[in-house]
């Protein structure tokens, strides 16, 4: 064989397209895809309640409000971050909406862009902290998740006495907002919570932004490397406080969706929960390395968590087998995720 010969066949070998297999395999959902058939089946056949309108409707509503947040996460994710105040973030802007609306009378849309500010500042203020000084991202968040748990429950209680605000529907102007927060409607013989349209536009909207736009491009390469990205011009700054903010942002929705569902919202709502919310975007195929995930795999690994967690009351199963079931969802998660990279070609 001649040299020419076999500089061709190399270069053949480089720019030849992977089958489709191999593509298949590549995209960071495919995992968790699997695990959410599987587990749909296996519910759908061992319990007479799983498959019925009023037992979809419930695993979808509480995929949803795990799921809005998990994307969010996700996305941070991806960009190379962690925000471990997610989840009090929740119950810190519903506080302050039953707080200054019951307490003092503020007009209850205000309130909410008053508690929608202060998540955005919050956020904003984690990413700065995180980029100005080289701190890990968990660090700073843990010290943030542990302020707002302790704000909650202090001032909540100096305040009203208690450490939950009641009697919202009382308030002016709440069965106006409750019809974009907390209503259900019917569909396909189901009562859906509103709560499930606002979670398949975020998976929609991140999914749009991540494949299809600038911002997209910036935050995998923020996440792969922060220096190479920088020498391009990326604007890691922006683009990592963004995040954060986006992070924050999702809080928020998650916050008003539970308060004006139940009207109601204890010092502790959400605590607990970022753990969770890594956890369906780690299923849904996002590194903790950063730079590889995607929106719609979060949405999956929230799904997965619905799916189970109602699974197992229908089924009438102890519910302490929930929490065996995270820990060895997140350890196969990580496994399997690690053998499809190697077996697609992807680097990890």
């Amino acid at each position: 064989m001649t040299p020419t010969a076999t500089v061709s066949q190399g270069a053949d070998e480089r720019i030849r397209k992977a089958g489709p297999l191999i593509t298949m395999l590549r995209r960071p959902e495919v995992g968790a895809a699997v695990a959410a058939l599987a587990i749909f089946l296996f519910f759908s056949l061992s319990t007479q309640t799983f498959l019925t309108p009023a037992g979809v409707s419930t695993w979808l509503y509480s995929s949803s409000l795990f799921g809005v947040m998990a994307v969010a996460v996700a996305l941070l994710m991806i960009g190379g971050e962690f925000d471990l105040s997610a989840g009090a973030m929740t119950g810190t802007t519903g506080l302050i909406v039953g707080v200054i609306t019951t307490e003092w009378g503020v007009n209850i849309w205000l309130a909410m862009v008053i508690a929608l500010v202060v998540a955005l500042a919050i956020g904003a203020g984690n990413g700065y902290i995180v980029m100005r000084t080289g701190l890990p991202s968990f660090i700073v968040t843990l010290a943030t998740f542990f302020i707002l748990q302790g704000l909650n429950l202090a001032v909540t209680k100096q305040i009203t006495g208690t450490v939950a605000i009641q009697g919202l529907s009382a308030v002016p102007g709440f069965d106006a907002v409750k019809i974009f927060f907390g209503s259900s409607f019917p569909f396909l013989g189901m009562d859906l919570k509103i709560s499930v349209v606002w979670w398949v536009i975020i998976v929609a909207l991140a999914t749009w932004v991540l494949l299809r736009t600038k911002a997209g491009n910036w935050i995998f390469a923020v996440g792969g490397a922060v220096a190479s990205a920088r020498e391009m011009g990326v604007p890691v700054l922006k683009t990592k406080v963004g995040l954060f903010m986006v992070t924050a942002g999702a809080g928020w929705l998650v916050g008003m969706l539970q308060l004006f569902d139940v009207s109601t919202v204890q010092a502790t709502t959400g605590i607990g929960q970022e753990f969770i919310y890594i956890i369906c975007a780690v299923v849904g195929g996002c590194l903790l390395t950063g730079g590889y995930g995607s929106a719609f795999g979060a949405a999956l690994g929230a799904l997965i968590y619905g799916m189970t967690l109602q699974g197992i009351v229908f089924a009438q199963w102890d519910n302490n087998w929930l929490k065996a079931f995270l820990g060895g969802m997140l350890l196969l998660a990580v496994l399997v995720n690690l053998y499809v990279r190697r077996q697609a070609g992807v680097r990890s």
